[in-house]
């Protein structure tokens, strides 16, 4: 698979720089889920796995901001055909060594894709890098037929302090873009992208210390949440 992106300057995105853009960062991508956030993704998985098969219609499913496929490549395990999509040439390259299913190099703002494509979209860890996320949601409804699923950094974390120090003293460059969100703020985004649109939302949080009694629960609080947005028939 060859990839072709036309662009002035790799580095900037959105008329900003992004980390995802640097070979420096993006090259070791992969290693993070091997180490200390191996755990992290165990849970996670589960979080996405739970949403994504409660709803059986689901068998079909297009991960927008992909990077090298880390969540693209598990979705076969709980059997959904997956297919990958990103900006970031450096991540999808790498991503196509990994992946052997489809992928393409796109912006999510504006899905290379007819309406209905896919029974749903996924967003793991990228919502949070969009300028325009209410277009970004309507990408997403727009070339699904059942749902959107998000798996997103809460805000609501004592982690965010700790990554915002750190980004105060030029040591975390992955964050400086984001927009942290709680499932709140996350629904008051897809309410105003899906007006006149019949739907329900559905969450759950993780990411929660090891000592802690439990692992997932309902409550708005954890480093990370998974929602679903499922649409009515």
């Amino acid at each position: 698979m060859s990839f072709n992106l036309v662009t002035q300057n790799l580095r900037s995105w959105q008329n900003r720089k992004e980390w995802f853009f640097n070979r420096e960062h993006t090259d070791t991508y992969e290693l993070w889920y091997e180490g200390r956030y191996k755990r992290a993704e165990i849970w996670q998985k589960k979080i996405m796995g739970d949403l994504v098969l409660s709803d059986p219609r689901i068998r079909t499913l297009l991960e927008f901001g992909c990077g090298t496929t880390r969540f693209t490549r598990w979705w076969h395990n709980i059997g959904i055909e997956a297919t990958g999509g990103d900006l970031s040439p450096f991540m999808l390259g790498q991503g196509a060594q990994l992946f052997k299913g489809d992928l393409v190099l796109a912006d999510s703002h504006y899905m290379p894709f007819k309406d209905k494509t896919f029974d749903a979209v996924a967003f793991i860890t990228t919502f949070e890098y969009y300028r325009d996320p209410v277009q970004v949601v309507r990408e997403a409804a727009r070339v699904s037929r059942h749902g959107i699923f998000f798996g997103m950094m809460n805000r609501n974390s004592p982690k965010i302090v700790r990554r915002r120090v750190q980004q105060f003293f030029g040591k975390n460059p992955f964050y400086v873009t984001a927009t942290f969100h709680t499932p709140a703020t996350l629904t008051r985004v897809i309410h105003k992208a899906l007006q006149g649109k019949e739907y329900t939302l559905e969450w759950n949080c993780t990411g929660l210390p090891k000592w802690f009694p439990v692992q997932q629960w309902k409550v708005p609080y954890g480093d990370f949440f998974g929602l679903h947005v499922k649409f009515k028939e």
